[in-house]
């Protein structure tokens, strides 16, 4: 297959810090291509993702980020580009909307975010034309009067990510600033605890900067430290060098790649159970999930699990290569539906219309 990647317009891919999306089509992208398809991505002029690349801003558009014009613009060249593929995987979200202007053109689309009233309202009204996937069980079952195409969780190359020891003796909090994450949730258990805490996060918004100042800020101090935003080889050490990553979300959460990150490094999960997070974590075996109460209580129970065991099932569940094959073969499948409607439509209009 020719199999066209739309990208959104924000970040590059890879995403050189913080980026779900983008890391998500990077994988996809890499894996298809490795699997013997023709790849063309459409994504923004900075970015070195090792496939055929197309774009029309040369840098991404960070500072623009959610404006529909640059979102547009960015679509109209992207479905120029791609016309010619055998079908397009869209990860925007006024695309699949933008779709409607090629009948002839299969399109896919996944949705990263939660399935929230607004954005329902525009998958169902292209659910007919462009079939939606979802991220996780959670976020399909919220998908509320729309048809849902597929559940494919996201996938990581396991040999990407160091096996670490937890060596560090420290909890890490590891996403962006913003009270849905839990980062004040985490501080709180890891001080009841008694044991060190690391806060990685994206900070760049006005949004998150305000809720660092208000909220977080004042509860730094010993065995609390904020380091920023990570990335690369330095996130994955600090993933490492982690006893636990504590993820006390507050949201029902799509997926949360950060877990599964954090697993594939041999480091165990404590996450509140919303959202994704009981498809990912195995209660009792790969992680803890429960109240900030039980997640303290959790803490003490670290060494009942085994690391090993924790990378394996990331291996065994949440591999790159199980997450593009699921996605090769639902292209499949609606490449030989769309024929086979072909096919049924030309013999019809072969038929005189008296016998019809």
């Amino acid at each position: 297959m020719r199999i066209g990647l739309i990208a959104p317009p924000w970040l590059p891919v890879p995403p050189p810090m913080y980026g779900g999306t983008e890391a998500v089509v990077d994988r996809l992208a890499r894996g298809m291509q490795a699997a013997g398809h023709d790849v063309v991505l459409f994504t923004t002029g900075d970015a070195t993702c090792p496939v055929e690349r197309r774009w029309v801003f040369e840098a991404a558009q960070a500072p623009r980020m959610g404006e529909a014009v640059a979102e547009l613009r960015h679509l109209v060249h992207a479905y120029d580009a791609l016309a010619s593929c055998d079908v397009v995987h869209d990860h925007t979200v006024i695309g699949p909307a933008y779709a409607e202007r090629l009948p002839h053109l299969p399109v896919v689309t996944t949705n990263h975010g939660p399935f929230d009233p607004e954005l329902l309202d525009v998958y169902r009204a292209v659910a007919h034309r462009v079939p939606v996937i979802a991220i996780s069980h959670a976020q399909a079952a919220s998908a509320r009067g729309l048809p849902v195409a597929a559940v494919i969780h996201h996938g990581i190359d396991v040999d990407h990510f160091p096996s670490g020891a937890g060596d560090g003796g420290y909890l890490l909090f590891l996403g962006r600033m913003t009270p849905d994450k839990g980062a004040e949730q985490a501080i709180a258990v890891a001080r009841r605890a008694g044991i060190p805490l690391v806060v990685a996060a994206k900070m760049r918004e006005p949004a998150e900067r305000h809720y660092f100042e208000e909220r977080v800020r004042p509860l730094l101090g010993p065995g609390v430290d904020f380091v920023g935003e990570v990335g690369g080889d330095a996130k994955n050490d600090l993933l490492a060098g982690a006893v636990a990553l504590l993820n006390p979300i507050q949201w029902e959460e799509p997926f949360g790649l950060v877990m599964i990150e954090a697993l594939a490094c041999g480091t165990p999960v404590l996450a509140t159970a919303r959202g994704a997070a009981p498809e990912i974590v195995d209660h009792g075996v790969t992680g803890f999930l429960g109240s900030e109460d039980e997640l303290v209580a959790a803490t003490g129970r670290l060494d009942e699990l085994d690391r090993g065991a924790c990378r394996a099932a990331v291996a065994d569940r949440f591999s790159t290569a199980r997450m593009v094959g699921e996605h090769l073969d639902l292209f499949s499948r609606i490449l030989a539906a769309r024929n086979a409607g072909r096919r049924v439509a030309e013999r019809l209009s072969a038929v005189p219309a008296g016998r019809r």
